[in-house]
């Protein structure tokens, strides 16, 4: 568990300097001056510490405040201040040690502030670090004793040529490989809550828990109007620290139209927990009633790693062969969540957005005096598996020459890799994104995918070049295919959109209105709108109804299947691009650009916030439905063929079971199961493996996003202003 720190200092409510980000450390070293202009002394210096998460909201790590009338003037002093949260004032969050000089404005014109030793772990035995003076153009290293943590700072003047930057990024990304990498998978299994205080005024609560284990997070489903909830929710983190970790957990209650209600919290020291076994903790809520029921299972890292284009796991012959034998057939029914290995090559990346003039992404030049660059790092993600590069400095077209190895989980996991450019001073920069389907990758081919905008549903400029290997086990695959389907640890809050409401309102048009149009079709069979027609039909009926069979309805499937397979190899493919749901979605995200910059002006919304909850449960609930019904033709439809193949071999042997079992035993088999199911396994996780099967079909919405991009040498991205989030 570590944190990516940086400190935001404020006077009488106004920001008046922010600290650059120090990633991955507990006890981060900033040595910045910062020189403030006091107006009034008696107003104090208020200093907020925040852990740095892109793509997520910063997380609020402590806060301090620091009396300037206490301060001797023109007198150099250190200063340690203790940091707090003011909800939970008892809690120790480290300390912050500033060196504050504070002089008249006649003589100075300002205060200046030196800040040293940051953010740590404990006050106690708190070293403090000499001064370092600056040097302008020079590497300086600095090692803390007592700590060991090692520290660099890059300090470049703007004339420093190219290979100079590239020789920084090399050695920052030895620094930070290793903190990237787990040592180990805690699997928590929350099953469910005892007598939890009631929160509402019919006397029940609405629960739902946070889980935190460094800046790892997760958020349970809510259990409406209960004291004592089942969740049945299983996820895993991961354990960067071998001697073990806390994970924090919170429990609240959902309060629409105002801020959720404390219930109460408790915390599980991962080290006093045995690995390789599953541990069932009940958990007493601390500042509240009733306790957690969680079971927690430490096991051992899978295999991902970071290293160079040299070592290269998949061109060493032995190791090759042990990886295929990994995943062969013979080991099918050997650790079921090990389904398969995942290579990614980093290569590079060609024509980059320029992100570092004026706070501006649209130059994309350069001239004899001012060069127009960026910073790019690129975030390689599975599923809740994330890695990053490291940072190539001034660069529009980065050679990172990275391999990553990850194990997969589930074989219709997405792949993303997304391009940022690093920023000293604030959240990192969008500069592209790809999403990759695994099964749709081949093997071995080095390709140049174009990146596309936040929503990927447009080109933005520049292409990343990656190679990808995919080695799996199909019967693993297949089967868990049929399991849940992994949840991210934390999801971005839906927001109302009218372009998305309107989208989502027009995807579910288009499914009901191929049911009515069956209708009116059976409807024309009855009228003898077309003689011909109505007789076969009638003809059809007669015969089916008088030889129906049960499993004949898993044969109708079957056929249908089959019907459109052999369409599609004779080149009668009548399935289209769904050119209406990618301008729906291009629409949308030039609504989402006017939302940002109307919500900062207005906040309309946050003003009838309870309306908007209501509008944001019927637009999810509409895109609930509209996904379930195109996910059913894209299955159909072979959108998928793995997918295809599995529902082929599963009705086949429906229709199998149908034709020689009688129904009474079917069903008496499938009572008993349920039944007995709690009995078995009290604390096993509900699914339905139809719709778990469904959860891996893309909906329209998904084909758009995942289609590949034709590299197109003419498109230029300020033809498209949406292009550029």
């Amino acid at each position: 568990g570590t944190s990516d720190p940086y400190v935001k200092f404020k006077i009488g409510g106004k920001e008046v300097f922010r600290s650059k980000t120090i990633h991955k450390n507990l006890n981060p070293v900033w040595e910045e001056k910062a020189c403030i202009l006091i107006d009034n002394p008696r107003q104090p210096l208020y200093i907020k510490v925040f852990d740095y998460d892109f793509g997520l909201q910063d997380d609020f790590i402590g806060s301090a405040f620091l009396d300037l009338t206490s301060l001797e003037l023109n007198r150099q002093t250190d200063v340690t201040l203790c940091l707090k949260d003011p909800h939970y004032p008892a809690h120790d969050l480290g300390s912050i040690l500033l060196s504050v000089l504070l002089s008249p404005r006649e003589e100075q014109q300002e205060g200046t502030m030196l800040m040293r030793k940051s953010w740590k772990r404990s006050s106690k035995n708190c070293d403090v670090l000499p001064n370092m003076p600056s040097r302008t153009g020079n590497l300086w290293h600095r090692i803390h004793s007592s700590n060991c943590v090692l520290m660099a700072l890059f300090c470049v003047p703007s004339n420093q040529n190219h290979e100079t930057f590239q020789t920084q990024s090399l050695r920052l990304s030895d620094l930070h490989r290793k903190s990237q990498l787990w040592r180990g998978i805690v699997s928590v299994t929350l099953i469910e809550g005892r007598e939890l205080k009631a929160m509402d005024a019919n006397g029940l609560s609405d629960p739902y828990v946070k889980f935190r284990l460094g800046h790892q997070k997760y958020k349970s489903k809510i259990v409406p109007k209960t004291l004592n909830p089942q969740w049945r929710e299983q996820f895993d983190f991961h354990l960067y620290e071998e001697r073990g970790g806390i994970i924090d957990i919170t429990v609240w209650d959902r309060d629409a139209g105002k801020k959720d209600d404390f219930i109460g919290r408790c915390q599980v020291d991962l080290s006093t927990l045995s690995k390789e076994q599953t541990h069932k903790l009940e958990m007493p809520l601390e500042e509240g009633e009733g306790c957690l029921v969680l079971l927690v299972a430490l096991t051992a890292s899978a295999a991902v790693t970071i290293s160079d284009l040299s070592v290269n796991s998949l061109e060493d012959q032995k190791e090759r062969e042990e990886i295929l034998k990994r995943y062969s057939p013979m080991m099918m029914f050997h650790n079921m969540k090990d389904v398969g290995f995942l290579q990614v090559k980093v290569i590079r990346a060609e024509a980059l957005m320029a992100a570092d003039v004026t706070g501006k992404n649209s130059f994309s030049f350069c001239d004899s005096k001012y060069c127009r660059k960026s910073d790019p790092f690129c975030v390689v993600e599975l599923n809740n598996d994330r890695l990053l590069t490291h940072t190539v400095y001034k660069n529009l077209n980065p050679e990172w020459n990275k391999i990553f190895t990850f194990n997969i989980k589930d074989i219709h996991s997405v792949l993303e890799v997304t391009v940022y450019d690093e920023d000293r001073d604030r959240s990192a920069d969008f500069l592209g994104k790809v999403a990759i389907p695994l099964l749709s990758i081949q093997n071995g081919e080095q390709k140049a995918y174009v990146l596309k905008n936040k929503q990927l549903t447009g080109p933005t400029k520049g292409v990343i070049y990656l190679e990808i290997d995919v080695i799996f086990n199909a019967v693993k695959a297949s089967i868990q295919t049929l399991m849940p389907k992994e949840q991210k640890y934390i999801e971005e809050e839906n927001r109302l959109s009218k372009q998305l409401l309107l989208r989502n309102f027009f995807r579910m048009k288009r499914c009901v209105m191929v049911l009515i149009n069956a209708a009116y079709y059976i409807s024309s069979c009855f009228d003898w709108d077309s003689p011909p027609r109505s007789l076969a039909a009638f003809l059809l009926f007669l015969f089916v109804v008088w030889n129906f069979e049960l499993y004949m309805i898993p044969l109708a499937l079957l056929l249908l299947l089959a019907w459109n397979y052999f369409l599609i190899i004779s080149g009668k493919d009548n399935r289209q691009h769904d050119m209406v749901v990618e301008d729906m979605l291009e629409d949308e995200e030039e609504e989402d650009d006017r939302d940002d910059k109307d919500s900062e002006k207005k906040g309309f919304m946050n003003r009838l916030y309870a309306i908007q909850e209501v509008c944001v449960s019927v637009q999810n609930n509409l895109d609930e439905l509209a996904s379930f019904g195109e996910r059913i033709k894209n299955t159909f439809n072979w959108t998928v063929p793995f997918l295809s193949w599995l529902a082929i071999v599963a009705l086949s042997v429906f229709t199998i079971i149908l034709y020689f079992i009688p129904l009474r035993y079917i069903v008496l088999v499938w009572g008993i199961n349920k039944f007995t199911k709690k009995l078995r396994s009290p604390y096993a996780i509900d699914n339905n493996e139809l719709l778990d099967f469904l959860s891996r079909v893309p909906s329209d919405v998904q084909v758009v996003q995942y289609h590949e991009l034709k590299q197109d040498p003419s498109h230029s991205p300020s033809k498209r202003k949406k292009n550029n989030p």
